[in-house]
């Protein structure tokens, strides 16, 4: 059966809107995909500082926002539908929203976007409100990529997904784990924008730099590295983690994005070492915007050692994977079957997440 999915993500780095369309196959429980068309847009300083400060708003304008960003996300998906020709070959809509507010120990979280306007601008199902269920069951409706992990990138050991906040999949034999590893990307891009950059291009600025030996270990020792998983992190807890010790230093910004990034290292390494597997060397699969650091990805593979090797894959594989994933995480709500897992989340059993809204009238 071939599914022929629109799938949307926006990361916690606010780099833009990912849209992705993409033909889902499932042959006799063997998942494959195909990435067809793909989009990144960048937000306007508009909807980043609207995204930025929606938890600063009141309740009736924190609505609005809700609803207002909903029919943005219908209006980009049918802008994309008609630059690519793909009138009436998309089955269905997977969006994840934004994530602005994340509470698993309140059992709360909300992903700005409601799923009820894009169905009305777009006129197609959609599904939304991926991780709702399970934080309601108990779990940290964190990570959810691990079973586009376990579906469609059966080849590895570890998939480390690099975004505003790094993840990390783990996957020994059939037994499957995953949780945040660190604060990433959204802090070396307010460390760049310092500098007048969005980004640091390459890693250029933080090589450029040299490692604050004070602050790293500040960085390293923070109790949130000594949980055990499951575990995960809201936008606002991973920037606490860098609060003061790197971003309010005094050092120079190069030293703190050198710093910054050996401590992306440093985390991913001591992930790995307390969830080794059983194959060696080991695979571990790279993706989000921090594959495109090389400077990062070096520091990482150093960090690992030989008994780990990192794979950076293709550039829409990079750019777009979690996209692909909530496509397939709307696929398997379509077909009303487990799509998340309580062995990554804690909550108290598997899942079948997501709202679905028809987009049609019958």
């Amino acid at each position: 059966m071939i599914y022929k999915v629109i799938g949307l993500m926006s990361g916690s780095s606010l780099d833009g809107l990912d849209i992705v369309y993409t033909h889902l196959e499932e042959v006799r429980g063997q998942w494959s995909f195909e990435i067809k068309n793909v989009a990144c847009l960048p937000y306007s300083t508009d909807w980043n500082n609207h995204l930025r400060g929606a938890l600063k708003l009141n309740i009736a304008d924190f609505l609005k926002l809700h609803t207002r960003y909903g029919h943005y996300l219908g209006e980009q998906v049918n802008t994309f539908i008609t630059e690519n020709a793909l009138d009436h070959k998309v089955d269905f809509i997977a969006s994840h929203g934004h994530t602005i507010f994340h509470q698993p120990k309140e059992k709360t979280t909300f992903q700005l976007g409601d799923g009820a306007a894009i169905a009305a601008v777009t006129d197609l199902p959609v599904i939304s409100d991926l991780r709702a269920l399970d934080v309601a069951l108990g779990g940290q409706g964190a990570p959810i990529v691990p079973v586009g992990d376990k579906l469609l990138f059966a080849g590895y050991d570890y998939l480390l997904n690099i975004g505003g906040i790094a993840n990390l999949t783990v996957k020994n034999g059939e037994e499957l784990m995953a949780f945040d590893v660190c604060p990433a990307n959204q802090v070396l891009n307010a460390l760049a924008q310092r500098l007048g950059k969005d980004f640091d291009e390459y890693g250029n600025l933080a090589a450029s730099g040299s490692l604050l030996m004070d602050v790293i270990g500040d960085l390293n020792e923070q109790p949130y590295y000594k949980q055990t998983g499951p575990k995960s992190l809201s936008n606002e807890m991973a920037m606490e983690l860098v609060f003061p010790s790197l971003m309010e230093s005094g050092h120079s910004t190069e030293d703190m994005l050198h710093t910054m990034v050996q401590h992306i290292a440093d985390q991913v390494a001591a992930a790995v070492a307390q969830n080794r597997v059983a194959t060696s060397p080991a695979k571990m699969l790279v993706t989000g915007g921090g594959a495109f650091n090389p400077f990062l990805v070096h520091k990482i593979q150093e960090a690992l050692g030989e008994h780990v090797n990192v794979i950076v894959p293709d550039e829409n594989v990079i750019k777009f994977k979690e996209a692909v994933v909530m496509a397939l995480i709307g696929t398997l709500r379509w077909r009303e079957e487990n799509n998340v897992y309580s062995s990554v989340t804690g909550a108290s059993r598997d899942s079948i997440g997501g709202a679905l809204w028809m987009g049609h009238s019958y």
